[in-house]
């Protein structure tokens, strides 16, 4: 029998009261097949829970009287771990690749770039474009976003615009995301 969950589950958090926590004088009891037994002392509860060598989970405290269910609790907290997991590895991580251009980028180059946003987003992944204006270049945005225009119109096809090319300081970022089917 489960007595000192707190050392069990040190690292999960708490949400339920069980066994000797439960301090209120009469509890609506559900048994471990589900079945109501009725509106119960709490120590009664408890006896029959450990009658039935299992925990006695207050799992309505707002109601009036509290929900207590017995059950294996251990195993209700390991089957709730197991769904979460299943359900964490379910999810698709969306994450942000970035590829540079260079202001006086070459066709080759810039064919092999758009090969490599295309690849990226073709796998679910965020595409942010930028050109990074060094020295004299700055004055000569015009020239960065001819490119990054040039390399929208390139994407279109299996890409949308999320945000457009923006100077950023010395950078020129746009974002470009997978095209919804």
């Amino acid at each position: 029998m489960l007595q000192n969950l707190s050392e069990v589950f040190a690292i999960s958090k708490q949400e339920h009261s069980i066994n000797e926590e439960i301090r209120d004088e009469k509890v609506r009891l559900i048994g471990a097949d589900g079945a109501q037994l009725g509106i119960v002392s709490s120590q009664e509860a408890l006896k029959q829970a450990e009658k039935a060598n299992l925990d006695l989970v207050k799992i309505a405290p707002q109601a009036v009287p509290p929900v207590c269910k017995i059950m294996d609790y251990g195993k209700y907290k390991f089957d709730q771990a197991k769904r979460e997991k299943e359900a964490r590895k379910s999810q698709k991580i969306v994450e942000t690749k970035e590829i540079r251009l260079g202001l006086n980028i070459d066709v080759h180059d810039f064919n092999t770039k758009l090969k490599h946003a295309q690849r990226f987003i073709k796998n679910g992944d965020k595409v942010k474009v930028s050109i990074r204006f060094k020295g004299r270049a700055i004055g000569h945005t015009e020239l960065g976003l001819d490119t990054m225009n040039r390399f929208a119109d390139a994407c279109t096809e299996f890409a949308v615009i999320e945000k457009p090319a923006k100077m950023e300081g010395r950078n020129m970022l746009m974002f470009l995301a997978p095209k919804k089917n």
